[in-house]
């Protein structure tokens, strides 16, 4: 398997522009405490408590065109959707309206473009091509910023289901670093900083 490395520091930078536009925004305890009850809920196999079955789908399908599935695990193998469930059980109302009417808007092009009822239903071209007209709303930036926080989060607290996240940066989790750091500082090494 190929691996795409980036250093820590630009995955940092790249990670923190996931953010830009999301009318959510989590702090480490959120995120902490939203994939503990996202990795129970996926090991206990319950379902969704505040995504209906069909937000479930079609959010499932979106995050898995930001981080899809190739050479590589994606969103889907990952588990994001659990994340995504359970940070919505956090008091973000007036967020999860958001969501809801861009899905409803989403759905609707979905009918108008390619006449079918579900976003999930479509090709992954036919979705790419949605996804890309709506790419700048506030809709789609929160959606892909939940994605990229559920699929890099700790994996023992849920969203990043066998490290699956870790495994694509290159991302070792060690309890303790010595010099030399390697990969991830390597950027900061070769600059002299």
């Amino acid at each position: 398997m190929n691996k795409h490395h980036l250093s820590r520091r630009a995955f940092l930078r790249s990670a923190s522009d996931a953010a830009r536009g999301s009318a959510i925004v989590l702090t480490l305890p959120m995120i902490i405490t939203a994939c503990s009850r996202a990795n129970d809920a996926r090991l206990s196999g319950e379902s969704f408590q505040n995504l209906t079955e069909e937000e479930a789908l079609a959010f499932d399908a979106i995050a898995a065109r930001i981080i899809p599935t190739d050479e590589t695990p994606g969103a889907t193998e990952a588990g994001v959707i659990y994340f995504i469930d359970n940070i919505l059980a956090s008091g973000w109302d007036e967020q999860r309206l958001i969501l809801q009417d861009g899905l409803r808007e989403l759905q609707i092009a979905v009918g108008l473009s390619f006449g079918a009822a579900y976003f999930h239903e479509l090709e992954a071209q036919q979705q790419d091509q949605l996804l890309t007209e709506i790419e700048n709303t506030p809709f789609f930036s929160t959606i892909r910023y939940l994605t990229v926080a559920g699929m890099f989060s700790l994996p023992e607290y849920g969203g990043n289901r066998d490290s699956i996240g870790f495994d694509l940066i290159g991302f070792e989790d060690r309890h303790a670093w010595q010099p030399p750091y390697g990969f991830y500082d390597a950027d900061y090494a070769e600059r002299g900083e």
